[in-house]
């Protein structure tokens, strides 16, 4: 019931469109733009193109970010994240983390899921491309960045347990507390990176679990 009230509310933000062109995808935009396609058949039998096209950095006012639905090449309606459009035979959903779309799928009616392929210029074009070519290395990649992540979130479960295990009702119970790992500043910053890293390549296959990827957003 939840999901299906946060669709309603998702559905009730769409805006028309202003009927524009779909900008060609630049080489310059790798970092800061996902766009993904979709094709469907009309009610008629005739062939209906959908394209997502999220600009990372681009916020409304309120600081939401910005998703645009494209139908045969026109920008049909836009929503911010997370965004549900109702399409043919049933509804593309999308949403982001910090680090890139977590999830850009079309759902049909049955409750079926399936990922839109992404742009072959786009970043996440780019990786699924390494995934059917080098299948060996993108798993070791895939392994490496929930490794990293798993590093952070024990990192990050440090951070918060030490300052309430020190909280002296608890204290006097169990005693002094002192962090398990302690790093000099530079390390934590190399972490961090590592961990952005780690975030921005699971992001790029939409990857994500709340309890692992949490510690990169």
């Amino acid at each position: 019931m939840f999901r299906q009230w946060r669709r309603r509310r998702a559905i009730e933000r769409i805006e028309p469109g202003d009927g524009r062109i779909l900008p060609a995808f630049r080489w310059w935009q790798l970092l800061g733009r996902s766009l993904f396609h979709l094709e469907r058949v009309d009610a008629e039998g005739g062939p209906v193109s959908y394209a997502i096209d999220v600009r990372q950095w681009r916020t409304d006012e309120n600081g939401y970010l910005k998703v645009f639905l494209y139908r045969n090449d026109r920008q049909y309606a836009v929503s911010r994240v997370p965004a549900v459009f109702p399409v043919e035979g049933g509804n593309i959903e999308v949403a982001a983390s910090n680090f890139g779309l977590k999830r850009c799928h079309f759902v049909s009616a049955d409750g079926a899921g399936e990922q839109l392929r992404p742009n072959d210029r786009s970043a996440e074009g780019r990786r699924a491309r390494l995934d059917e070519h080098r299948p060996r290395l993108s798993r070791a990649m895939g392994v490496v960045s929930a490794l990293v992540l798993l590093v952070g979130v024990a990192l990050l479960l440090q951070e918060i347990a030490v300052p309430v295990l020190r909280i002296p009702p608890i204290a006097e119970q169990i005693g002094p507390v002192e962090p398990l790992f302690t790093m000099p500043l530079w390390v934590t910053i190399g972490i961090g990176v590592v961990t952005a890293l780690a975030s921005t390549e699971r992001a790029l296959r939409m990857r994500y679990r709340w309890w692992l990827d949490a510690a990169g957003n």
